[in-house]
């Protein structure tokens, strides 16, 4: 117990030993370069660490879409062919439609396959179950001359949805229009990919391109589907969804010029494009109108199209002297890890570890007869049978060279 007592009230202080030895001299200078390496090239040069970074961007996205294209001998313009038409961020340009005109509320035969029936009692099994168009009442009605289906109740005659159409090919040609602009509220910094200097005559005449005119607001769709890695007649067929990704990382300790948008384009329901039951993208909506004596009747439109998806993100650093002085302290700390690396390597792996043990470890008590009892002040003396002991100008600096 009284050892246990006088154990926990000791104090340890700092002994420097200065090893002579190429081995360890070696790994603790190369273990110290890399971590200034590290912390000089990739956290300060790469990262920027002493910066203050704003990530909470905010952004408004406008578009428009022109161009005219022909579908069923009928000449289509924008307010035909793109959904929603409030030029958003998401919008929707139209290829391929399949249209099933006059629907009035009644009753009639399903068309999907799995409702093809010989007698009511085929049909009684989805009774209260909702069928493909429409409620299925459990009776068995003709279809044509030689086949009979369940009837539906709903809207009525019930959407055919696999006729083959040809998909509206001018849309690789046509044009949409993004206008972007940015904030980073921590600077108040503002900018936009529509410079202030544009000019009408330029949008009339530019396309976007990567290089050349990176400010260019102008984007052809078939360039759009080609920058991401897609077939513009596969896509028209069955429909999809295109990322267009405008990525701003300003450095604001640079002049203005530098801050720049950054564009990349990609296929966001790539799965789709393995999945046989449901390939691409598609969606229906309807047209109402009203009978002179009240009925209400609807065109109903299945419509294969194109989705765009403006993505916007981004963040901006600038120089700030707290995470200066965060990551300075840090990196001057990191430096004692070839200290640590080094001591394990001494005492364990090198030959004379025993030497530096009792160097690097002493005791020293207020109790000069337990000092000599324990024989704690022969450790120094020890060693000289085995090495050269050199005392440092420096007070409790001790030098050890080894000479195997």
């Amino acid at each position: 117990m009284w050892s246990c007592i006088t154990d926990f009230f000791t104090y340890e202080t700092t002994k420097s030993v200065v090893v002579k030895s190429w081995t360890i001299g070696i790994i603790n200078r190369v273990v110290q370069l890399l971590i200034i390496t590290y912390f000089i090239g990739w956290v300060f040069l790469y990262e920027k660490a002493y910066q203050v970074r704003d990530t909470a961007i905010e952004s408004s996205v406008m578009t428009k879409v022109k161009g005219f294209g022909v579908y069923n001998d009928k000449v289509l313009d924008v307010a035909d062919y793109v959904t929603p038409t409030q030029g958003a961020s998401v919008f929707c340009i139209i290829t391929k439609l399949i249209t099933t005109e006059n629907q009035v509320q009644g009753y009639c035969p399903e068309t999907e396959k799995k409702y093809a029936c010989t007698q009511d009692s085929d049909c009684t099994k989805y009774l209260n179950k909702p069928g493909g168009y429409g409620i299925l009442t459990g009776k068995c009605v003709p279809f044509n001359a030689t086949l009979k289906k369940c009837q539906i109740r709903g809207w009525c005659p019930a959407e055919i949805d696999t006729i083959e159409t040809t998909p509206m090919m001018e849309v690789e040609n046509f044009t949409i229009f993004i206008k972007n602009s940015i904030r980073f509220p921590s600077f108040n910094y503002t900018k936009g990919n529509f410079l202030p200097t544009i000019t009408g005559d330029y949008i009339k005449t530019c396309n976007f391109d990567m290089v050349k005119h990176i400010y260019c607001p102008i984007f052809r769709v078939g360039d759009v589907v080609r920058y991401a890695q897609q077939n513009f007649t596969t896509l028209a067929q069955k429909g999809g969804v295109i990322g267009i990704k405008i990525s701003w990382m300003c450095d604001l300790d640079k002049s203005d010029d530098q801050c720049n948008p950054s564009y990349s384009f990609t296929r966001l329901d790539a799965m789709s494009q393995k999945n046989a039951v449901s390939p691409g993208y598609n969606f229906r909506f309807a047209k109402y109108y009203k009978m002179e004596n009240g009925t209400d009747y609807r065109t109903l439109v299945k419509a294969y199209a194109i989705r765009f998806d403006v993505l916007v993100n981004g963040n901006a650093g600038k120089f700030n002297m707290i995470p200066t002085l965060i990551n300075m302290v840090a990196a001057f700390t990191s430096v004692g890890v070839g200290t640590v690396l080094c001591d394990i390597i001494l005492l364990n792996f090198l030959k004379g570890a025993e030497q530096y043990k009792a160097k690097k470890f002493e005791e020293v008590s207020d109790s000069p007869v337990e000092c000599k009892t324990n024989g704690l002040y022969l450790s120094q003396l020890s060693l000289r049978h085995n090495e050269t002991i050199m005392r440092s100008s420096d007070s409790g600096a001790f030098s050890i060279e080894h000479y195997s």
